[in-house]
Formats: structure tokens, sequence, C-alpha cells
């Protein structure tokens, strides 16, 4: 079962890499909960640069990407970055909690359902991965796992 999902999931990547918003357009707002029920609003973090990930402890490529994530994260948070990352787990905190403490997850990590991924374009594969800038605007998008170096080049443009 496990190998059909992941499979159907590099379908579902390879199919929708196109899905989703793009460059320039201004970045869906969302106020949603983080597991000791702190709210975290998008427009509130206006003024830094922010890094919207979509993805879910069971996928594979997420897993591979949030090291690297943290590394990057690390150098740049003072300078103003902030990453937001939105779980799609259908098993809620009960899963995305012991995951997040396992890989030592230091930025935001929320919940998500089909209203912020539908508000966000429609997210069809994970990982997703917005950057958006100072202003609100989307100025990168990144479907599928990101190296750590490819990383920091989404982000190194705009400190």
């Amino acid at each position: 079962m496990k190998l059909r999902l992941m499979a159907l999931m590099l379908v579902i990547l390879f199919a929708g890499a196109q899905a989703g918003l793009t460059a320039g357009e201004t970045a869906p707002n969302f106020a949603l909960k983080t597991a000791d029920g702190k709210t975290v609003e998008l427009k509130k973090l206006s003024g830094k640069v922010v890094v919207v990930n979509f993805w879910a402890t069971w996928c594979g490529p997420c897993r591979v990407e949030i090291p690297g994530m943290l590394e990057v994260y690390g150098k740049y948070k003072a300078k103003g970055l902030e990453i937001v990352g939105i779980s799609l787990d259908r098993g809620g905190w009960s899963v995305v909690t012991p995951f997040v403490e396992k890989m030592k997850i230091t930025y935001p990590v929320v919940l998500g359902d089909g209203d912020v991924a539908d508000a966000w374009g429609g997210i069809q594969a994970i990982p997703a991965t917005f950057v958006v800038d100072r202003k609100g605007k989307i100025v990168e998008r990144h479907v599928g796992a990101v190296s750590q170096e490819d990383f920091e080049k989404l982000v190194k443009p705009y400190f």
C-alpha cells in the first residue's frame, strides 16, 4: 500500500508540477494554529522574507529537505527569514508533533487543510515551497524536494 501511495504521489508530482500560484502574485493570507495554540498569520509576518512550505510526515521528499531548510533558517533568521511549515497530515497533531520533535524543527509548524491548499492555487504535490518577499508577493516557487544548496539559492537574493 505504501508503495502504491508513493507511486501515486510521484505521478501527481510530475502531472501537477505546473499547478499553484506563481511569482508576482500576492501571497494568500492564512491564520493557522501551532501545536501550542499560537496563531501564525502570514500578513503579520510582513517585512520578513517568508518561506511557506507545504509538507506531510509521510512524504519522503519532505523528510529529506527539512534538515537543509533548518540549516538555512539558522543562517538567515536573524536577517528576517521566517519559514512556516504547513503540514497537510490528516492525522493532525498526533502524528505531526512527534515528527517535529524528532526532526528538531525550530520554525513554526501549523496544520493546513484543503482550504489553505486551494487558496495557494491547489497544491497538487508536496513538498511545495513558496518564497514570499517582504511586501507579501510570491517571488519563488518550487515543487518537489529542494537541496540545502538550492534552498539557499531560492532565499539568498532577498537578503
